[in-house]
């Protein structure tokens, strides 16, 4: 009953008698039908909004919504006006934004009608995004006008004399206000006129830069990417101020409209991935990213069951500018605060902004612990319960390997429960507010281990090996690699303990091979390991410093390969 009194049914109390729909399906004795409308007679009319048999409203314009299938504003412009234009009439323009875009049903839509000199015109903004101390200005100056001043051509002397802004453009199509209205811009309409005026008077609800949670430093900038394209662009700009820089600017999603820039060095970056990333994002056709980057990833990389990341994803503007210079292409997905480097490696992954902000010789320190500790993070485990299970492999050295009593639960089964148990407590953490993580830890870690360890449920190795791994897992800098590795773990783990040395060399194997055929945009996953450049990969096990660093990593097939000035890079070469 409720939903026939929105559509306008009339509500006689007969909520036992069967609908129009249901007559319509199952059948309903009509004899009487006839007689009630001799009986009505020729000048009785159908109600207004009543439904009919076939479940359609007697309103012609509720049965045109009713059929609206676009899905593209372009699609439902054309649908109510016939053509993607600017109407030249005001009233025509409101019935066309009322039917589009909900003006009148939505709040936040407004469309102020005013008149300049004489001429009416029409102010189209979402006030969220309104900007009130600009829309006051240029509404100030336009009621200053007098009809002498608009006696030649209105639409030129608001465009070109009266509004007192920088960013304003005009238009012929009725999308591109649309379109530019939700980004946040305010569009002019005057009467008489078959254009529109776009006025860029935006201010997004925006949050100041702030460090990475994941990227870390000691020493370095603190200054990490916002939700806001504009803001992260302004923040590499302000790191490389190379007039070769480009940001390409596309929309993705035919209903979110979402804005992607693709940013690279005009005179570095491979003209060929470029056009190639480029061709990649314009041929996303989806309804929209409302989940920005990672959807866009998806969309464009295509790689279903590979656990490993293709793309790397960055929070800080200096990693991103010095990708730049190597030559790299990074994407910006608005209302992200991270951005993707295509193409990665595996070693780029791996690497931390903080190996670069110490010494070479500290750096290099660094950078070994971590591969110590992403090498665990997968190995270790598996290897150690496979002494465990055949000890007759074990060296000499370590025969103080392995547990002195056996636990009451079976090793592998220890393993898969404590794998998971970690998982469920990491993602325990994400939703824990941060007044209680400390004691959901310590829960965690003294009542459950310690309890599990005492009553003969675990074996003390396995919980202080699987710490170990799990530490490696959260030193690894790439948040999503750290995830595929204790993937990679957990199957390793599961092979070793069904069938022991072939399980853990058959894993091992097809894990190496899973990585060498990974292609990140047409580049080997594995680089400089596979294909072998011993002068790479003496660069990657070894931080160089910045002035022994004269070319760029050839990975990227960058146009100039030199990172230094010719007479220094002479200098350079042995």
């Amino acid at each position: 009953m409720e939903a026939a009194r929105e559509l306008g049914a009339p509500d006689d109390g007969s909520e036992d008698k069967p609908s129009g729909f249901l007559n319509f399906l199952f059948g309903s004795d009509d004899s009487e039908s006839p007689k009630k409308s001799a009986e009505a007679g020729p000048e009785t009319e159908p109600v207004q909004g009543k439904e009919n048999d076939i479940g359609l409203s007697n309103d012609p314009k509720q049965n045109k919504r009713d059929k609206e299938l676009s899905n593209s504003v372009e699609g439902s412009i054309e649908y109510w006006h016939g053509e993607d234009r600017v109407p030249d009439s005001l009233e025509q323009t409101k019935e066309v934004l009322t039917e589009v875009m909900g003006l009148g049903a939505s709040f936040d839509i407004v469309f102020r009608e005013m008149t300049f000199g004489g001429t009416k015109a029409a102010l189209l903004f979402i006030s969220g995004f309104a900007k009130d101390v600009i829309l006051d200005e240029i509404l100030k100056r336009l009621t200053y006008l007098t009809p002498d001043d608009l006696s030649s051509d209105a639409f030129a002397a608001f465009m070109q004399k009266y509004i007192p802004h920088i960013q304003v453009e005009k238009s012929e199509k009725l999308s591109d206000a649309m379109i530019k209205t939700m980004a946040g811009m305010s569009a002019l309409f005057v009467e008489g006129e078959a254009q529109v005026i776009i006025m860029d008077t935006r201010a997004y609800p925006v949050r100041g830069p702030e460090e990475p949670s994941i990227e870390r430093v000691v020493r370095g900038a603190r200054d990490g990417f916002t939700e806001t394209l504009l803001s992260n662009i302004a923040l590499v700009r302000r790191r490389l101020r190379d007039p070769g820089l480009k940001f390409e600017l596309h929309q993705v999603g035919r209903r979110t409209k979402t804005d992607v820039a693709i940013a690279y060095i005009d005179d570095i970056a491979d003209k060929t991935q470029v056009k190639a990333v480029t061709e990649k994002i314009k041929t996303v056709n989806i309804d929209g990213i409302p989940l920005a980057d990672k959807q866009l990833e998806e969309a464009i990389i295509g790689e279903k069951w590979n656990p490993y990341p293709m793309v790397r994803y960055s929070e800080r503007p200096d990693i991103v500018a010095s990708h730049l210079l190597e030559g790299r292409v990074v994407v910006f997905v608005d209302t992200s605060p991270s951005v993707m480097v295509i193409p990665t490696t595996f070693f780029d992954l791996c690497q931390h902004a903080e190996e670069n902000r110490q010494t070479p010789l500290m750096g290099s320190y660094l950078r070994w612990v971590r591969f110590a500790g992403i090498f665990a993070s997968i190995f270790l485990l598996p290897l150690w319960m496979l002494f465990v299970l055949q000890p007759e492999l074990k060296p000499a050295p370590l025969e103080f390997i392995g547990p002195h009593e056996m636990a009451k639960i079976p090793l592998l089964v220890q393993f898969l429960i404590i794998e998971f148990g970690v998982d469920l407590l990491r993602m325990a953490a994400v939703h824990t507010p941060s007044p209680l993580g400390s004691a959901m830890g310590l829960i965690a870690a003294i009542l459950i281990g310690d309890i599990a360890v005492k009553t003969g449920l675990f074996v003390n190795e396995v919980v202080l090996y699987m710490a170990v791994a799990t530490i490696g897992m959260f030193a690894t800098p790439s948040y999503e690699l750290g995830l595929a590795n204790r993937l990679v773990r957990l199957l390793l783990l599961v092979a070793t303990g069904l069938f022991h040395v072939a399980g853990f060399v058959i894993g091992s194997t097809l894990f190496v091979l899973l990585l060498t055929i990974n292609r990140s945009y047409n580049s080997s996953y594995l680089w400089p390991f596979i294909p072998f450049n011993a002068k790479a990969m003496g660069a990657i096990l070894y931080r160089q410093s910045v002035v022994s660093s004269s070319t760029r990593p050839s990975f990227n097939k960058t146009r100039d390969n030199t990172r230094m000035s010719e007479n220094e890079g002479k200098k350079g070469k042995p």
